[in-house]
């Protein structure tokens, strides 16, 4: 048994493997954790990109369970893009994956509301101003918001 030391970009590419053992992440967001880990930023950049060369670190798989994992908690498209924006993923993938005029968007606005609603019906502009900013806070666009008011 030797007491060899361990490289540091060993142990940044083990603590990257840790991190993606839990969930997906998107590049950015697990460049972020390594360095607050006092990793070296050339380090870093090693490991993602050999990570990204296995198919172990994949944006597009991030982008896809997230947006999965969010609508089931009942969160809109606009929160959702805003959301994966944060985590450093490019426009151009996050519209790849997710379209607002989706009609299950609609879909969920609504269900989201009767939730909410438990049966009771907003009765006068207050009560309904109030659901619609509920819902415009979870991330749906307005019209899926008007629409979902006309289906409950």
């Amino acid at each position: 048994m030797s007491n060899k030391p361990v490289a540091p970009i060993d142990l940044c590419r083990s603590a990257a493997l840790n991190y993606l053992a839990r969930r997906e992440h998107a590049p950015k967001e697990l460049q972020r954790k390594l360095a607050n880990k006092d990793f070296s930023p050339e380090d870093i950049q090693a490991v993602l990109t050999q990570l990204s060369q296995e198919n172990v670190l994949s944006t597009t798989r991030f982008v896809e369970n997230y947006i999965h994992y969010r609508r089931n908690r009942g969160f809109g498209p606009v929160r959702i893009k805003l959301e994966l924006v944060e985590r450093g993923v490019a426009d151009s993938i996050i519209d790849r994956y997710l379209s607002t005029n989706d009609v299950s968007w609609f879909d969920l606005a609504a269900a989201v509301l009767q939730k909410k609603l438990r049966g009771k019906i907003p009765g006068d502009f207050q009560a309904r101003a109030k659901y619609m900013r509920f819902l415009h806070g979870r991330g749906f666009t307005s019209e899926q918001i008007e629409k979902s008011f006309n289906t409950a």
